[in-house]
């Protein structure tokens, strides 16, 4: 129960991040600012977190060249699905707006990135409690500027706060949802390979969307917001990374 409560704890913590919305400002300002700063969030945990993530978990069990080899398989195979989800998401979008898509497509990315997030923190909370804590506030530090890059696109699209809290609080509940596979399903089964390969193909959706997506539409609205905010976001999850590993 204490585990499944850590991992509710981090996914609720994104929806911190909807409170952005109620900042008063100008639309684009606001939209280029916050996709900038979701770039550099979801760029800076894919390289410092993610991957080294990946690496050490898969070292454990395989050599140097099966880990390094892998992880490109998995960031490739990542790269892929996110470019898939990106075109049937364009496709079936209703609203028939980017700044819909990029809010849509983030939910499912961060969605997957939550679910293996999930697993970990029931894994390791089971195991050390004081441990699984650590992990819960780091992630539920980083889940804040997630629920901005969802909840923020959305709203400005919309013009739906309700919408906005919705897809922020699905993407949020996905943390738990993954601590609750792990009980029923996976806790035996998941080895520190098929983990490592996970958060591989984890890296490669986020680092092609923040690229190819979330950064490039920025842009469109504001250059120099966009750049500033990146730096901003990367910043605090270095900053994140330090202070709680």
């Amino acid at each position: 129960m204490y585990a499944f409560l850590l991992s509710t704890i981090a996914g609720i913590s994104t929806l911190i991040g909807f409170l952005f919305i109620y900042i008063k400002k100008d639309r684009d300002s606001m939209i280029s600012k916050a996709l900038g700063f979701a770039s550099g969030v979801m760029l800076t945990i894919s390289v410092i977190d993610l991957i080294p993530s990946s690496f050490l978990l898969m070292i454990k069990n395989n050599s140097n060249i099966y880990t390094l080899l892998f992880i490109i398989i998995g960031f490739l195979i990542g790269v892929i699905i996110s470019s898939v989800i990106d075109k049937r998401v364009g496709e079936q979008s209703k609203k028939g707006t980017k700044l819909y898509k990029l809010g849509l497509i983030t939910m499912l990315v961060i969605m997957m990135h939550n679910i293996p997030e999930g697993i970990a923190t029931f894994i390791t909370t089971t195991n050390n409690i004081k441990l699984g804590l650590i992990l819960t506030i780091a992630i539920a530090l980083h889940n804040i500027p997630e629920g901005i890059s969802i909840s923020i696109p959305i709203y400005y699209s919309t013009n739906s706060k309700f919408k906005a809290f919705l897809y922020t609080f699905i993407s949020g509940m996905s943390e738990p949802l993954g601590a609750l596979i792990s009980y029923l399903f996976l806790a035996r089964f998941v080895n520190d390979t098929i983990l490592g390969i996970i958060y591989s193909i984890i890296a490669g959706m986020m680092i092609n969307i923040s690229i190819n997506e979330l950064y490039k539409e920025a842009t469109h609205y504001n250059r120099k917001n966009t750049v500033i905010y990146f730096i901003i976001g990367s910043f605090i999850m270095i900053l994140n990374h330090i202070l709680f590993g």
